[in-house]
């Protein structure tokens, strides 16, 4: 098959190289040149994602995928597109869709008859059908089942591991129409390997959901039962902290029994996934109570931390505080949603005097992104752990000289190891809130 991949990022540019390691000529198709400079000449465009240099060199080399940022010579030759452009909110949390309408309308005067298009992007329930296939219709003047082809498959990867999870979960793909669901299974079933999954009540592969609304929203689901879970969790912890004893130890004990699976509580949810996609749901079922819920508690924690901190030790006004990490997860160079702004802000109007520290991120790109830095060794008065970098798990005292507080919105810290050091750590979830 000749495959256009639309959207060279962390995941698009992973999913072209796993096609045309299959054996495909597979076309990327993005607006960035500098992007398409790099992947043509062989080298790494981001960092983090193990295996991707050597696909990329073995792709190359093999003739079997090239970027580009022509739409015409990409789409033309093309039976299957794929379409992984980022969907945002904007800052009143709705939907925005112009970077997906814009390469929506750019591929669709070149499709051929009888191509599929595969969305793959998280949308809205009914987005797939109701808005992009018209648009498709329209600027090809194709007959969607009749010949052309549209389903919503989702991605279901993280980055920094995205090749393991292509085959570790199953691939859902769902059409606007029987023929586009079975087009849809046989392109992934081609380029796709799945891995055994003995757990699975069926086998692990690409699995036909029924049509493109079933499939939107089990993305949907699997991402929003996560906040909700969270936020539930948070809830207990904070609940905890006022009873004065361990959520963790709650979590543990409750989850020994098998139909309880509560997740983890923590500083803040960040990431391009389970922030946002709450916000695609309300999107098309604004009346939904726990989706707008858990967004709402998962958003108060980081001002809970700083507010515990200045419990802990006193009002922060000109303290030197440090936020220990940027990224929204732990050994990953990725600032999206991150709970470091938040945290940042609530500390700030606190009156403290906020640097930020992460090991992933060196001075100019920490300044870049609106923060001071902040050197180990450094004075410091107090601290919030925010990312759950390994490397911040081996912190002693002699890190941050001075600290006279820490509060660790992640569990990563040895709080009777700290309090050896004369420094007072209060994990988020556990002990008592201090008064």
């Amino acid at each position: 098959m000749n495959v256009c991949i639309v959207g060279l990022g962390k995941i698009g540019l992973p999913l072209s190289l796993q096609i045309a390691h299959r054996g495909h000529h597979t076309i990327g198709l993005d607006i960035d040149d500098h992007l398409i400079d790099l992947v043509n000449r062989g080298e790494e465009p981001f960092p983090g994602e193990p295996g991707l240099v050597d696909r990329l060199v073995a792709a190359r080399a093999a003739g079997t995928f090239h970027a580009t940022s022509d739409v015409q010579s990409a789409v033309s030759v093309a039976d299957v597109v794929v379409i992984v452009v980022p969907l945002v909110v904007d800052e009143a949390k709705k939907p925005d869709f112009d970077a997906l309408d814009a390469a929506t309308r750019a591929i669709a005067p070149h499709l051929r008859p009888d191509s599929l298009v595969s969305y793959e992007t998280t949308l809205p329930v009914g987005t797939t059908r109701n808005r992009f296939t018209a648009m498709l219709a329209e600027g090809s003047g194709l007959e969607p089942g009749v010949d052309l082809y549209v389903c919503f498959s989702p991605e279901r990867v993280s980055s920094g591991r995205v090749f393991d999870d292509l085959g570790r979960y199953p691939k859902l793909v769902g059409g606007i129409d029987d023929e586009s669901g079975v087009r849809a299974v046989d392109f992934y079933e081609a380029v796709l390997e799945f891995n055994a999954r003995p757990d699975l009540d069926r086998e692990n592969g690409v699995w036909n959901v029924g049509n493109a609304e079933a499939a939107e929203l089990v993305k949907l689901a699997e991402t929003t039962y996560r906040d909700v879970n969270i936020a539930l969790a948070n809830e207990f912890a904070v609940y905890a902290e006022r009873l004065g004893v361990s959520v963790f130890e709650v979590i543990d004990a409750a989850n020994s029994q098998p139909f309880s699976h509560i997740h983890q509580p923590g500083i803040a949810v960040g990431g391009h996934c389970i922030p946002v996609y709450p916000h695609l749901y309300l999107h098309t079922d604004p009346a939904a109570r726990m989706p707008a819920a858990s967004r709402f508690v998962n958003d108060s924690m980081p001002a809970h931390a700083a507010e515990t901190l200045s419990a802990l030790i006193g009002d922060l006004e000109g303290k030197k505080v440090v936020v220990l990490g940027a990224a929204y997860r732990g050994g990953v160079k990725e600032t999206a949603f991150s709970g470091v702004f938040p945290t940042v802000a609530a500390l700030e109007q606190l009156g403290a005097v906020v640097t930020v520290h992460d090991p992933l991120f060196d001075n100019d790109e920490l300044e870049a992104l609106g923060f001071s830095s902040y050197a180990l060794g450094d004075p410091v008065e107090a601290a919030i752990v925010q990312t759950d970098h390994e490397q911040y798990r081996r912190l002693t005292a002699a890190d941050l000289p001075g600290v006279e507080g820490v509060v660790d919105g992640r569990n990563l810290l040895d709080s009777l190891q700290w309090r050896g050091w004369g420094v007072d750590v209060r994990t988020i979830g556990s002990g008592a809130t201090p008064s």
